[in-house]
């Protein structure tokens, strides 16, 4: 645990000294680097993709533990509609982040 611990740091540390490299100098660029539509695709599609595991996985679980306990199908159902909820919502806040990449116009 303590060797884990030291490591984190370090990686923060050499994380947080790295960031003025990326600084911005001189004059600003004239437009969107082509990097910015490439990134905002990859993570749309990422986001997209985990959360059509998350929520198979989550309405799976649902369902056996329904099968195991039809009793208990009123909370379980409640849950599972939170929990795709803020599944959900993952690609929606990837969706505006991605929109909000793209250069105003």
């Amino acid at each position: 645990m303590r060797k884990t611990m030291m490591y984190l740091f370090l990686m923060m540390t050499v994380l947080l000294m790295a960031a003025p490299v990326y600084a911005q100098g001189g004059a600003a660029a004239a437009g969107p680097s082509w990097a910015v539509f490439i990134g905002a695709g990859l993570g749309m599609g990422i986001a997209a993709g985990l959360c059509g595991l998350g929520q198979g996985r989550a309405t799976g679980a649902a369902v056996e533990a329904m099968a195991r306990n039809p009793g208990a199908r009123p909370g379980i159902f409640v849950f599972l509609l939170i929990g795709l909820a803020l599944i959900e919502s993952l690609a929606l806040y990837m969706l505006l982040i991605a929109l909000r990449m793209f250069p105003k116009t």
